[in-house]
C-alpha cells in the first residue's frame, strides 16, 4: 500500500494506526481530516511592515533589542538570516552573529 509522507518531516516510512498515520522518524501522529485542518490554521506571521514571513527568510532588526542575562544588545540593522516561525510569544528562531541562538518577536524584524 501507499501512505501518505510525514506531513512534518516528509518521511516516506509512515503506517496506519487506528484511524491515522504514524511516522517512525519523528514519532508525529495524524489523519488526513487532521492533516488538512492544521494547513488551513497554520498562524500566519507578518513583519512589522505587515509582509508575511516564511521559514528561511532573511530579516533586519528594526529596533535595538535588549538581551536577557547580558549587558550587550543586538542593535538595529542587524541582519539575520534563515529564520524558523515557532509557536508562542517569540514567534521567530534564530541564530544571530555574537550572540547565539535567539527567539525574537516579529513586530521587531522587517523582511530584507
Amino acid at each position: 500500500m501507499d501512505f501518505p509522507n510525514c506531513p512534518k518531516c516528509n518521511s516516506g516510512y509512515t503506517y496506519v494506526d487506528g484511524n491515522g498515520f504514524v511516522c517512525p522518524e519523528c514519532a508525529h501522529e495524524w489523519t488526513l481530516e487532521s492533516n488538512s485542518e492544521s494547513n488551513e490554521e497554520k498562524k500566519i506571521i507578518k513583519d512589522a511592515n505587515g509582509n508575511v514571513l516564511i521559514d528561511g527568510d532573511t530579516v533586519t532588526i528594526i529596533k535595538d533589542l535588549k538581551v536577557k542575562g547580558s549587558t550587550a544588545s543586538v542593535k538595529i540593522g542587524t541582519k539575520v538570516r534563515n529564520i524558523r516561525l515557532v509557536d508562542g510569544d517569540h514567534n521567530i528562531d534564530c541564530k544571530i552573529d555574537g550572540f547565539g541562538a535567539m527567539s525574537l518577536k516579529s513586530e521587531f524584524v522587517k523582511r530584507v
